[in-house]
């Protein structure tokens, strides 16, 4: 039984199917594993026991009764405590909600319900998303080493997926917070593009950045957990209604003749020099262009357009603190006292001006329209998820690395772009830590992103390697 909670949610799904084994048994599997594991990992706020194990039992009978809806019915998923759930608390990791339960559920659950995807619980989060925990209870751990920081506001989703307590979780990423769990705990995690998702009860972090996807063990995985939520939503005006990719199908196409972008200022020797990227990260790097090479991708050399790091910081500031405002109308200012560390942004918002805010809009658009430009040369860009393994945290649950913009240097820019970016494991550095790549792509191309992802996944080890240790140390 341990070996089935590392098993890849695709293949669960075709032992469920063929009868090999029962939501109900996965179901149970799973809640053990939560109980067992959970105390010290932190993963979840809310376990949601009972409504899963009856969500089960309605999987079991419908897929005895031929009523198989597809790769997700009947498989235990989580939810970052911020999607909307009729029947359970949405904290959003914060003490001010710590009792909120919404009167329906936000249109990701509705469409994973809808799929026969059994919600197991709910994930812990930063309060309202952000890069800080609120005191009220103890954040998740990074799988490899308590010390070490385990991503942000989408750490519980990556801390779950990646020590066997589900089979993929969703998170949501408005400057790297489906990318940093991801590297930090070596899982995938793809972020979409900006409105290929409904972000509809999903409460905002900050309505112009966010983006809402999911969490996983392998891309196929990724891939068949996007199949499910992708899609326009009348409750979601910014949802696209351009066509929905095959995602699955996508995972088995050859990358012959793909082209892959690689500037070497941004992801190669210079980049270790110049902006404080680990030597193994390179190396990492310069060995996964060699992986693809070999498969017939095409390596064109470009220059990526970066606009000030320092500037870039401030101006994501500026835009999520002053989306954050309009969020937050119904509890800032007359609640204020409330809030824990999450204040401090919403002050520093309210303190802005609209030349502030207009300048860092200029910002975004200038560099969107320049990093779309790559996207005629090539298909997807490939550089690190972030310049360093993760780094050890504070007593806070801070990361301790340089500056926050060397470690969002390959995060945020692509928040104020809107593209899709897929993060995947692509080796260990000397403690044994594992190291994420990065690929990135043209507006609504997730399917290109799942087809070069999962034809490097597949000519590595990497993903399997880590299932072992985790299999090893969560037993």
């Amino acid at each position: 039984m341990p070996t089935l909670a590392f098993t890849t949610l695709t293949d669960l799904a075709a032992q469920i199917r063929s009868g090999q084994i029962s939501p109900v048994a996965v179901t149970r599997h799973m809640l053990d594993r939560i109980a067992q594991h959970d105390p010290t990992l932190h993963a979840y706020v809310t376990v949601m026991r009972e409504q899963a194990l009856a969500q089960a039992a309605q999987a079991e009978a419908e897929i005895v009764h031929g009523q198989y809806r597809g790769p997700l019915h009947g498989v235990p998923l989580a939810l970052k405590d911020l999607c909307f759930t009729h029947d359970a608390v949405t904290t959003c990791g914060s003490h001010m909600l710590a009792n909120w339960q919404p009167d329906h559920d936000g249109t990701v659950v509705r469409k994973l319900k809808q799929a026969g995807a059994i919600i197991i619980g709910k994930t812990h989060l930063t309060e309202f998303a952000l890069r800080w925990h609120h005191p009220y209870r103890p954040a998740p751990c990074n799988v490899w080493d308590a010390a070490r920081w385990p991503g942000v506001s989408s750490s519980g989703s990556g801390v779950a997926a990646a020590a066997g307590l589900c089979y993929g979780a969703i998170g949501t990423d408005t400057g790297g917070s489906i990318r940093f769990p991801a590297a930090a705990n070596g899982i995938v995690g793809l972020k979409p593009t900006y409105g290929r998702v409904s972000r509809a009860g999903v409460f905002p972090l900050a309505a112009s950045l966010d983006h809402i996807g999911p969490l996983t063990r392998s891309v196929a995985d990724a891939a068949a957990i996007l199949q499910a939520i992708a899609g326009a939503d009348a409750l979601d005006p910014s949802a696209s209604h351009l066509p929905i990719d095959d995602y699955v199908a996508a995972c088995g196409r050859p990358i012959a003749g793909l082209r892959i972008g690689i500037d070497q200022s941004f992801a190669g020797d210079d980049a270790e020099v110049a902006h404080g990227v680990q030597p193994r990260i390179s190396a990492a790097i310069k060995a996964a262009v060699r992986v693809l090479a070999q498969q017939g991708a095409h390596i064109v050399m470009v220059n990526v357009p970066e606009p000030d790091p320092i500037a870039t910081q401030k101006a994501w500031m500026t835009l999520t603190g002053a989306d954050a405002l309009v969020a937050h109308a119904d509890f800032y200012p007359a609640r204020a006292n409330e809030y824990g560390p999450f204040r401090e942004l919403l002050d520093g918002a309210a303190r802005q001006s609209a030349a502030d805010y207009a300048h860092a809009h200029a910002l975004r658009e200038d560099f969107t329209c320049r990093f779309n430009h790559l996207f005629e040369q090539i298909d997807v860009l490939l550089c690190p998820t972030m310049p360093t393994t993760a780094p050890l945290m504070d007593a806070n649950g801070l990361a301790l690395m340089q500056t926050g913009y060397v470690r969002t240097r390959y995060t945020y820019p692509i928040n104020f772009s809107r593209n899709p970016t897929l993060s995947q494991p692509c080796g260990f550095d000397d403690e044994g830590l594992p190291i994420s790549l990065q690929w990135i792509g043209r507006h609504f191309d997730e399917a290109t992103l799942c087809q070069v992802g999962h034809a490097y996944e597949q000519a590595t080890a990497w993903h399997s390697q880590v299932a072992a240790a985790m299999a090893a140390r969560y037993a």
